[in-house]
């Protein structure tokens, strides 16, 4: 009989959870999406976490235990630990590789890196939060200084740890191409274009307000992950965790077969 592994994810979208299993990532990734009915039918996003890791708000030595492969040999596939405040309690330093997986099941693996980006001052840009808030925020703060504000800077719009992702969003062309038009355009799905509108006109004309927010609502089940600029961002007090994404000479070339089922 075949033995396995065991592994923890955690769940980053549409919720946020960890979870126990015996399937490793590519395998996992396949069955949360299309492998079983009572899972999510999307887009998911989950990383994987240091087996090694333990925090007292988990009890994860007693999911472990259970997570065992079945009488005739097949792999547990999940066990839930945990659906609630995950992040929160999960070390920034536990996290291993992050998965982009399709709503067919295709999971693109981002190794995270140092951010050492030099961030033009002055942009507005446009941030999709993804747990454990879910805002779609217009803001004048870069990268470092979003995740740091959410974190320790605001407690009536921030968490004690974010995930958060940046739309490529051209403010410029976006107010140019809607000079003057009854009819607006957005390119982030499920958003009021009006709205994106007069916040963006807002920021540009009050530099020191750091951040709008467009929507309580995430548009991530919708957006495609082409939408995406540079990468994902894990932050908490003192932290940034930085996760880019392939150049689009790399999707094209290196990973066609996940970046075909994403547009």
């Amino acid at each position: 009989m075949a033995e396995y592994g065991k592994h923890l994810y955690m769940i980053v979208f549409p919720i946020n959870a960890l979870v126990a299993s015996q399937l490793n990532p590519k395998e996992f990734a396949e069955h949360y999406t299309i492998g079983s009915a009572k899972h999510f039918k999307g887009k998911v996003i989950f990383a994987e976490v240091d087996s090694n890791f333990r925090d007292p708000y988990f009890d994860i030595d007693h999911y472990l235990s259970l997570t065992v492969q079945h009488r005739d040999g097949r792999p547990k596939k999940t066990k839930f630990i945990s659906s609630y405040a995950v992040l929160e309690h999960v070390e920034l330093k536990a996290l291993k590789n992050l998965y982009l997986v399709t709503a067919n099941g295709k999971a693109l693996e981002l190794v995270s890196k140092p951010y050492d980006a030099v961030n033009e001052p002055g942009l507005v840009r446009i941030y999709q939060e993804m747990t454990p808030l879910s805002n779609l925020v217009a803001s004048t703060l870069d990268q470092r200084s979003f995740g740091k504000y959410i974190t320790t800077e605001t407690k009536s719009k921030g968490a004690p740890k974010i995930c958060f992702t940046q739309y490529d969003f051209n403010v410029a062309e976006f107010l140019e191409k809607n000079k003057n038009r009854e009819i607006m355009y957005s390119p982030i799905p499920e958003t009021n274009p009006s709205r994106i509108h007069d916040f963006l006109l807002e920021l540009k004309a009050a530099p020191s307000k750091k951040t709008k927010t467009i929507s309580l609502s995430t548009t991530l089940v919708e957006a495609s992950y082409a939408l995406v600029k540079h990468g994902f961002w894990f932050a908490a007090p003192g932290e940034l965790l930085f996760y880019p994404m392939p150049s689009h000479d790399d999707l094209e070339n290196k990973y066609y077969d996940w970046w075909r089922f994403v547009r």
